[in-house]
């Protein structure tokens, strides 16, 4: 971080945190700190200062590599600490996923009149920033292209302990045969938290996987506002009243969101992204053919496409090689009607997989950069065309004062002969 500017200035970005020109970064060590508790000093991993003309802002390192979880004793000593040295901050680094930086997987008694503030990266985090950095050029400095790419090099390497979210907890597989099975499960259920934990760390490794693909950042799309509680909440209710995990990734430049479903009564993984229908094209078969060109050759037997109609007409939902076929398909018993969205999703059932801790992961994060590849990235919204400059008025002097003045008066005698 101290020494390649843009590796720097992108990880501390995540924290508020902006370098300019004049700003200093430095990073220090097993810094030895005082405690009040114990007899040894505490020595966390690491320090960071940035220095920033007459301003200093420091922030604890606390790292945790392979299986080993955050102590949240341990943590909540570190804040301590801060507070008592005048630093800023304290950011952890594990193997842990959370939504955001902001987001942390201990739980902490923070006060919210606190002026130390805690953050969290995951490893696959930071090797994600360092991965899209380096496909993407964007390091300036030679030198420091190769000592971020050693860093690559080495924290990728399988000795190192980082690794992604490989597998959901032993409560799954009871969660989804109770769900399948047709019982509703109660929002008190104990086997519940773990997997809506697990289903949060997944979604973020998800997309921090479309992430290094793409080379650049997805981000999972929240309301504003959401924190970590009202989040789980909204997984708990979905799960209860749909048997459903959900989530919706965003994606730079797409034509739009990625809604992700498991569905668990179905036992199936769906991901999909939505237009609206060109208003230029007054048809049926002429709005789904402008559709159908943007996905060109695709063959795949498991692509839906569910067309939007106005009013309280319900969507119609076809399968993709269907209307390739026959798409006249769409606009029978609609006649009256033309469609004003359509949503292409790709669906699959995964059977006995479904409730695997370690197969689930893999059949999801197969399905949705596939999804991607084959699909959203063909994608592209309706534009309205740009306005056609009108012949008669090729020219500045067809619009000048005088002209206007001319045809101002020529439609003033016809005004007065009719």
């Amino acid at each position: 971080m101290a020494r390649v500017d843009e590796f720097g200035t992108e990880l501390l970005a995540s924290v508020g945190r902006r370098l300019g020109k004049t700003a200093r970064l430095e990073a220090y060590t097993e810094v030895v700190f005082k405690s009040e508790k114990r007899e040894k000093a505490s020595r966390p991993d690491g320090l960071i200062v940035l220095r920033t003309g007459g301003r200093e802002w420091r922030a604890i390192i606390e790292t945790k590599v392979g299986n080993n979880l955050l102590n949240e004793i341990q943590v909540e000593e570190y804040l301590k600490i801060a507070r008592a040295n005048g630093i800023d901050a304290v950011i952890t680094i594990s193997n842990q996923f959370t939504r955001e930086p902001s987001a942390h997987p201990c739980a902490l008694s923070l006060k919210s009149n606190s002026r130390v503030q805690i953050f969290h990266w995951s490893w696959m985090y930071v090797l994600t920033c360092a991965e899209i950095l380096l496909t993407k050029d964007a390091i300036k400095d030679v030198d420091q292209k190769i000592i971020l790419n050693e860093f690559r090099r080495f924290i990728s390497h399988e000795s190192s302990g980082i690794k992604g979210f490989d597998r959901m907890p032993q409560e799954w597989p009871e969660v989804v045969r109770s769900v399948s099975s047709g019982a509703v499960l109660s929002k008190t259920s104990d086997l519940l938290p773990p997997v809506i934990q697990a289903w949060q760390q997944e979604v973020r490794d998800l997309s921090l996987i479309l992430s290094r693909q793409l080379g650049v950042h997805v981000s999972q799309k929240l309301p504003r506002g959401t924190d970590s509680k009202r989040l789980a909440k909204q997984h708990l209710d979905t799960i209860c009243g749909h048997g459903q995990l959900q989530a919706i990734l965003e994606i730079p430049g797409a034509a739009s969101w990625m809604p992700i479903i498991v569905d668990m009564k179905a036992r199936s993984i769906s991901a999909s992204m939505s237009l609206k229908a060109p208003e230029d094209r007054k048809s049926t078969k002429a709005r789904l053919s402008w559709l159908l060109r943007q996905l060109g050759e695709l063959k795949r037997d498991d692509i839906l496409i569910s067309i939007q109609w106005p009013g309280r007409s319900q969507s119609t939902v076809y399968p993709w090689l269907k209307l390739i076929d026959d798409p006249e398909l769409a606009s029978r018993e609609r006649e009256h009607l033309t469609p004003i969205g359509f949503r292409v999703t790709l669906n699959k059932h995964t059977g006995v997989r479904f409730g695997q801790v370690s197969n689930f992961i893999s059949d999801l994060e197969d399905l949705v950069p596939k999804f991607y590849l084959e699909v959203g990235q063909k994608l592209s919204q309706w534009k309205p065309p740009p306005p056609p400059l009108i012949q008669s008025r090729a020219t500045a002097e067809d619009v000048d004062r005088e002209a206007i003045q001319i045809e101002a008066e020529r439609v003033a005698v016809i005004s007065d002969t009719t």
